[in-house]
């Protein structure tokens, strides 16, 4: 009998790169006795990532999810471990560094025991210091190499960074194949490489199905010298999720090496209720273009992570952009026809901002500038028209040092905005703030909660942390919910809306009614429809495209309000869009006459934000 290689359940994972939530806490709990009834898993993958923000945007706190939740795992001997953002924590922008050290010391108190940090740039001054972070608080720390396939990201360029990391104590290493499309034979060799520099370094696979390649790139790590391979189960495995874990195990044992029997009577409990989990809300938010493999994720590279969201929120995204070609005349795209555009823009872009490795934050920096790239281009505007602040952050080096130099395009834009590049330490442009966070939470009467745990998610999330108390987030969920929830019940019980006729040879879409009724009138563009305050007078201040209105963006700006005078120029409010805020700035200077949205409105292209006179 070969080598012994252990399987991790990568259960967050799954559910993220279906679609855009996690099962709630009395879900997580009931499934897992039928995990470690399964017997084959050594790990589980309990949180981390955009776990926490998920729970909170259904209103639930993920504090009390991950306590609950990593228990039976612990007292079954199974290790936990969670996915960690480095320098950005658990969220999409960068943290202060007295948020980082508590961020480890939270999660250890709560019970997860495997800390998989990962930095989307692979900049070590931004991973070596979480590594001495858990550390400090008692966790393993897990250095990840972030996969991907380029001129520049060579077999030698990632064992000398495991190296690096290695040598700054990190306790294992994980291949962190987050698009599937590391290719298999170079895979072996990078594992091969790193055994044959530290022969007892812990190394774990972790890769997506999508592309095709992660089966062949399982056996080649293997046979490396791989020691844990992550497996995903049932209807979330394969497509934009994770190798089946009944799959990798019959391969691998007809390879030779030593693997766990499976639990199939098990299996089939914990599937049953993931299909409970399904039908309750889950599946609501799951495309089912999300279940198919897709090669043509080779080429744009995007992670599985972010497909279960990204394909959600393109329906949106498609909707906006087809409301405006049906008002100019022009002929309405369909998903595939946007999906294709979008991943031809990636691979055009990626090169020319550095060769950023498609994972969050960065892939969707990535992805996002190439959707705007592709909407401005199809209302006849210029490429690079609108690039969100963080975009510019990455592209400009304040996250990180970036593997590839960054195109002239953006040298001269920079040059004509101001911008300089940045070469020093991140964490040194991120101040501490904790500080900030408690006197806002004593002044509000909120608990630091356990083990300071309610001060951190405040201060890691604090839009979603604020919508979350309000009780503003659950109902915005519910709502939502309830809208998927009709609009299946009646496409599944309506007789047809639409119909095709053909007369004298010239093919017609026409309305139906039944009965007395007359046909509906089109469905008007979903707004922001908790809007309040009626428009003022002056010039409207339009939103340029669909997301969730703020008037701020952290506790250190000043919200405007009616009355203020702004400036040309000046930022005025913000939408969250695709995960990043974009700045909304005032195009002539005047007073707001009117503020048409509350914080953490939904709003579609073209609301009236604000008028200025």
């Amino acid at each position: 009998m070969g080598k012994e290689i252990k399987f991790s359940l990568v259960f967050r994972d799954m559910w993220q790169s279906a679609g855009k939530y996690q099962p709630r806490v009395d879900q997580l709990v009931k499934v897992a006795p039928a995990i470690i009834r399964m017997g084959c898993f050594d790990r589980v993958e309990t949180n981390g990532g955009g776990f926490e923000q998920v729970n909170l945007l259904y209103g639930e706190n993920p504090n009390k999810s991950v306590r609950e939740w990593t228990k039976p795992f612990h007292e079954a001997g199974i290790q936990t471990h969670m996915l960690d953002r480095a320098l950005n924590g658990l969220r999409m922008s960068p943290c202060p560094k007295d948020l980082r050290k508590l961020f480890y010391k939270v999660k250890k108190a709560q019970g997860t025991d495997i800390t998989r940090i990962f930095c989307g740039l692979n900049d070590p001054r931004n991973v070596i210091p979480s590594i001495k972070y858990a550390h400090e608080a008692g966790m393993i720390a897990q250095a990840a190499l972030c996969i991907t396939h380029s001129p520049i990201h060579t077999v030698e360029y990632y064992i000398n960074l495991a190296k690096t990391f290695i040598d700054a104590g990190a306790d294992e290493i994980c291949l962190k194949d987050m698009a599937g499309i590391g290719r298999p034979d170079t895979l072996g060799k990078i594992c091969a490489g790193i055994k044959n520099y530290k022969k007892d370094i812990i190394i774990q696979y972790h890769s997506h199905a999508g592309p095709g390649f992660n089966m062949a790139s399982i056996l080649e790590v293997a046979r490396g010298g791989c020691d844990y391979i992550d497996c995903g189960m049932g209807q979330l495995a394969w497509g934009t999720g994770h190798a089946d874990v009944i799959a990798v195990q019959e391969m691998l044992k007809d390879a030779g090496f030593k693997v766990k029997e499976i639990n199939m009577e098990a299996y089939m409990d914990v599937r049953t209720q993931m299909q409970e989990m399904m039908d309750d809300f889950l599946g609501y938010y799951i495309p089912s273009l999300n279940h198919l493999n897709n090669s043509l994720l080779v080429k744009p590279g995007l992670p599985g992570g972010m497909m279960g969201s990204l394909m959600t929120d393109l329906e949106d995204n498609l909707r906006s952009l087809n409301i405006w070609k049906e008002k100019h005349g022009e002929a309405q795209l369909t998903t595939d026809q946007l999906l294709v555009k979008l991943f031809d823009e990636v691979a055009y872009v990626w090169p020319k901002v550095g060769y950023p490795c498609l994972v969050t934050p960065f892939s969707q920096y990535v992805k996002n500038l190439a959707l705007m790239n592709v909407i401005q281009m199809e209302k006849g505007k210029a490429r690079w028209s609108m690039i969100a602040e963080n975009i510019w952050d990455m592209i400009l080096g304040k996250s990180g040092k970036l593997p590839g130099q960054v195109d002239s395009v953006f040298k001269d834009m920079a040059t004509r905005e101001g911008r300089k590049f940045i070469t020093t330490d991140p964490q040194d442009n991120y101040p501490d703030d904790l500080d900030v966070y408690r006197a806002k939470m004593a002044e509000k009467g909120w608990d630091l909660g356990e083990d300071d745990e309610e001060l951190f998610e405040y201060a890691m999330h604090p839009q979603q942390y604020e919508l979350y108390k309000s009780g503003a987030a659950k109902a915005a969920f519910e709502k939502d919910l309830e809208e998927r929830r009709t609009a299946k019940a009646a496409a599944s019980a309506a007789m047809p809306e639409k119909v095709k006729v053909a007369v004298h040879g010239k093919v017609y879409e026409v309305t139906v009614s039944y009965g007395d009724e007359a046909p509906a009138a089109p469905a008007a563009p979903k707004a922001g429809e908790t809007t309040t305050a009626a428009a003022g007078e002056g010039t409207e201040v339009l939103a340029p495209l669909e997301g969730k209105a703020y008037l701020v963006q952290s506790t250190s700006e000043t919200p405007k309000k009616v009355g203020d005078y702004v400036k040309e120029g000046d930022v005025i409010c913000y939408i969250e869009a695709m995960k990043v805020f974009n700045r909304i700035k005032a195009e002539k200077a005047g007073t707001i006459t009117s503020i048409n949205f509350s914080s953490g409105d939904s709003v579609a292209e073209d609301d009236v934000l604000m008028t200025i006179k």
